[in-house]
């Protein structure tokens, strides 16, 4: 069920899932209202599980969007479905654990000028200030046994004070040009919770794109994992990885590695 409509075209639509997230949900949009007043905004709330605003959605500087989900949606899902009611000239996906101290977007804009770069990424932060580990090489079977066993440790990229192009990025914060976003067909929705962010960055790899981390644009992440010890949600990871693992995509992903590194 859609609620309010925006009254004019934004420059950047941000779309926010709640699973019964809001009171973090207002947090972000707290800082969305102080940090980014000099952009056209608007915001597309889904609401996964029924829940009530402790907000009035006209008290931010940008419209809100509000769609309420019958019945639960998975993250590919809802955020093709924000897209349909999406605006601007960019489409935000961000999650409802994300916190800004100052405006990302002017640096993310400014690496989507280059039309190479179907998608770019802020810095995530962790609460003490650290990098997190966000912009990652492709998963195979064997670097996943690795991670099991303990062994493969570290970051795959460095981050410096310039930008980087990762195989791809976390889904917590990722910047679309809209036509992008639209030509590469959104998320895939056979993903419901895992590897969405993956598939969708090896597709604009296999289109000619590349994904970017932008430093200069930083974000930071509450992460509180709790999903990491519920056997519901390591189901999900591994149906969603083994999906990954099978699909044809995945094969193209390792011919272009090995074409590449056999052209130095």
């Amino acid at each position: 069920m859609y609620e309010i409509a925006a009254e004019q075209s934004p420059e950047i639509s941000i779309s926010v899932v709640s699973h019964a997230q809001i009171q973090l949900i207002e947090d972000l949009l707290h800082d969305i209202n102080q940090h980014c007043r000099t952009l056209s905004i608007e915001l597309i709330l889904t609401l996964n599980l029924d829940e009530r605003l402790p907000f009035a959605t006209d008290s931010f500087l940008f419209p809100i969007k509000v769609i309420r989900n019958l019945i639960p949606k998975g993250f590919a899902t809802n955020h093709n479905q924000a897209f349909t009611y999406a605006t601007g000239q960019f489409f935000c996906v961000i999650n409802p654990d994300v916190r800004l101290n100052d405006n990302p977007f002017k640096a993310l804009r400014a690496c989507l000028q280059d039309s190479v770069i179907g998608v770019a990424a802020p810095l995530i932060l962790n609460t003490s200030g650290e990098i997190e580990d966000s912009a990652r090489r492709f998963p195979t079977p064997f670097k996943i046994l690795c991670k099991a066993f303990g062994k493969c440790k570290g970051s795959d990229y460095l981050v410096k004070d310039k930008s980087i192009f990762p195989d791809w990025v976390g889904g917590m914060f990722m910047l679309f040009p809209r036509d992008v976003f639209k030509k590469i067909g959104g998320f895939d929705q056979r993903y419901f919770l895992y590897y969405e962010d993956v598939n969708l960055c090896a597709r604009l790899r296999v289109k000619g794109y590349a994904v970017a981390v932008c430093p200069d644009a930083k974000a930071i992440h509450h992460a509180r994992r709790s999903s990491h010890y519920s056997l519901k949600f390591l189901k999900w990871h591994l149906m969603s990885m083994i999906r990954f693992f099978c699909s044809s995509l995945f094969l193209k992903i390792l011919w272009l590695r090995w074409r590449k590194k056999s052209h130095g």
